[in-house]
């Protein structure tokens, strides 16, 4: 299809209405959207299949732009296509609760498939929705009925390639030969600070070459034809991802073009009226011409309105033929967990005992045959997270239905791979990693959580005793940052029939992420807990060893493999005369979110009297143990050694703690005790 004046107009008005949108904010980057205007025409003009009429129809090409500052573009991209993005929303950009806000933001308006603005995570969200497309397609498509089959396109620029993110999500593209994957690079050798060699001078096409990908350039960003071309021939590509190498001007026709004074700044009065002469702009602000619109509509939304058409009929065929995959693909998409899920999960009865991550592991194989949609890996830690799922094979490039996926030893990519499929639609997705590891996968979490995605993380190895592995493989302060990011469910289970619990808790989960903190070390099965566990996980919190009396002399906090100690001492201390209870906290926020009144069962405010218990770092339990009260804990690096020598060495035995509540709260303790007034015992 050639390109025309009308084309021409079409991409000026992507540019002004990005500048002007910026131009009202008083910030924004238009470098981007003056530099890559151009390429992103051309693929939403021929290439990219979305109903803007329809902008959650599921088999839609998905659209990430990687490089979120130049959100500006993509929103006038929306408003131009028919989506619900109006001249007025553009005149908002950047305000407060608008629809528009400074980078793109999932869930604020339709036709935003990801949250982006950290550099690389896009690409890495993309490589996951790729990864999603692939493992669907051979799930649900029949023969002559493809229901599920597009593709992913990314925009990005030098900063997400610098990224480290950028180079452990092309590498598992590139091995697991993602086709579908189209990559549109915004190659303007110009970075915030200043030209890109300053920090920059890969030879990016054999880079990725070297990941397997196919590779192009387009010497001239102006060039509609050449660019169209490039896409076309990636579309060809049956077993390579590709990235087309762009080579733009950025703030093209901008006075300062070429230069990283218009990457994030206003261009102001003077450099708009510039700019209207350079690009021959001769409409009124905010105005677009009506053949601009009709582009629009006879192509893009043309192209996905018919496409929906015949996916629907598509679906309908499945429907006839394969009414009970219909059915699950239409469960999976609407992210309901099938009829008896929870049937066949383990119980497990006193005098059993077993590690959280094998426990784990038995729940996995019940739920995955239960929920055919699950699917999940880790970052080349399989056989020790437990993540397996057994008699299912790899997801690999000969083998799309597989339902494990090997991560690679990237936990970043495999962080934000997971956001991508879960965007996507119709799976659920778990990945593993040692939680002292989970810091290199931080920066996805935290996506995931703002965009409210139901991502499982089992992260096992949860604590010193890790033993001989020592202080690099132990987590102190992991448990605790990871509680206070907003929006992240945290679950530290005590025994077997918590971990359970824990699982069916995170499948149910809908609206945030659940990380599930699991031990190495074999963990006993507590009283009652084949009862109480399901219940007592849900709500974060609960009694589950109560005092003798009616109201506890003292509350003894724990969590993990620690309640263990705690129920031991609790022994101890009753036969001393303290009869003190034990809670079992495995999540502070599911806790916190439970009424004052559940709350108040569980920890009496007229109890001052509490001690908290944790292999990890103390900052945070004083919301619990209070002013009085002493936390238990590890404020210093681990060490390597045998667990059953560290533990001792840190004070986590059953003698320590019966003495920490004792000096702590008798009255005779002398001044300078190192457990008065709440001082953390540490070692």
């Amino acid at each position: 299809m050639k390109f025309d004046e009308i084309d021409q107009l079409s991409v000026n008005a992507i540019r002004m209405l990005s500048c002007e949108s910026i131009e009202c904010a008083g910030s924004g980057h238009p470098g981007l959207p003056l530099g890559a205007g151009p390429m992103a025409y051309v693929l939403w003009r021929n290439h990219l299949c979305i109903n803007p009429k329809d902008p959650e129809w599921f088999n839609r090409d998905r659209f990430v732009l990687s490089a979120g500052h130049g959100s500006a573009m993509l929103y006038s991209l929306l408003h131009l296509a028919g989506y619900p993005v109006s001249i007025d929303d553009l005149k908002q950009f950047r305000r407060l609760h608008s629809k528009t806000p400074g980078h793109p933001e999932w869930g604020v308006v339709s036709g935003v498939d990801a949250s982006t603005g950290p550099l690389g995570q896009g690409l890495g969200m993309a490589v996951g929705m790729a990864m999603a497309e692939g493992h669907l397609g051979s799930k649900y498509n029949q023969e002559q009925t493809e229901v599920v089959s597009h593709y992913t396109y990314v925009l990005c620029g030098d900063g997400d390639l610098m990224e480290g993110i950028s180079h452990e999500a092309a590498s598992l593209a590139g091995h697991l030969n993602l086709n579908k994957l189209i990559v549109l690079y915004d190659s303007n050798a110009v970075s915030l600070d200043g030209p890109a060699s300053m920090a920059f001078s890969d030879d990016v096409g054999s880079r990725f070459k070297g990941y397997g990908w196919h590779y192009e350039c387009v010497a001239d960003g102006n060039d509609l034809d050449a660019i169209d071309a490039a896409i076309t021939e990636a579309k060809q590509q049956e077993n390579k991802p590709t990235l087309i190498e762009v080579k733009t001007v950025i703030g093209f026709g901008a006075p300062d073009q070429g230069t990283s004074k218009v990457h994030g700044t206003p261009i102001g009065v003077s450099g708009m009226a510039e700019l209207r002469n350079h690009l021959n702009w001769t409409f009124p602000e905010f105005t677009v011409p009506h053949e601009v619109y009709d582009r629009f509509e006879e192509t893009l939304a043309h192209r996905g309105a018919l496409a929906e058409e015949n996916w629907c009929r598509s679906f309908t065929k499945l429907a006839s033929r394969q009414p009970k995959l219909a059915q699950q693909l239409k469960q999976s998409l609407e992210n309901q967990l099938p009829d008896h899920w929870q049937s066949d999960l383990p119980k497990y009865h006193e005098g059993m005992s077993e590690a959280g991550r094998s426990t784990s592991h038995s729940v996995i194989q019940k739920l995955a045959r239960r929920v055919p949609f699950l699917w999940g890996g880790s970052a080349d830690l399989s056989s020790s997270n437990k993540t397996s799922i057994e008699d299912e094979g790899l997801f690999s490039p000969s083998n799309r239905s597989g339902r494990n996926i090997a991560f690679g030893v990237r936990e970043f990519a495999e962080g934000a791979a997971m956001n991508g499929i879960m965007l996507h639609g119709g799976s659920r997705v778990f990945g593993g990693t040692f939680l002292v590891f989970s810091d290199y996968m931080r920066a996805a979490i935290r996506l995931a959580a703002m965009q409210k995605l139901p991502v499982i993380y089992v992260f096992t190895h949860d604590s010193i005793a890790v033993g001989e592995d020592g202080p690099t493989h132990q987590p102190i302060e992991q448990l605790m940052s990871l509680r206070a990011m907003p929006n992240v469910s945290v679950i530290r289970p005590a025994d077997p029939n918590e971990t359970v619990a824990a699982w069916t808790v995170a499948l149910q989960t809908q609206d945030r992420p659940t990380v599930l903190i699991l031990t190495r070390q074999n963990l006993t099965v507590l009283q009652n807990t084949v009862k109480s566990a399901q219940d007592g996980v849900n709500r974060g919190g609960y009694v589950l060893s109560p005092q003798s009396g009616t109201v506890p002399e003292g509350i003894l906090i724990a969590t993990g493999s620690e309640v263990h100690l705690a129920v031991k001492a609790q022994h101890v201390l009753r036969s001393k005369g303290h009869d003190v209870s034990v809670v079992s906290m495995p999540s502070f926020d599911r806790f916190n979110r439970q009424s004052y009144t559940y709350r108040e069962s569980v920890l009496p405010t007229a109890v001052r009297k509490r001690m908290s218990i944790e292999m990890g770092a103390t900052l945070g339990w004083e919301r619990y143990v209070g002013l009085d009260g002493v936390s238990l804990g590890v404020d210093i690096f681990g060490a390597s050694g045998a667990a059953d020598d560290l533990l001792p060495a840190y004070g986590f035995t059953v003698e320590r703690l019966v003495a920490a509540y004792e000096q702590q709260f008798a009255p005779e303790i002398p001044e300078d005790s190192k457990y008065r007034n709440g001082n953390k015992q540490i070692i």
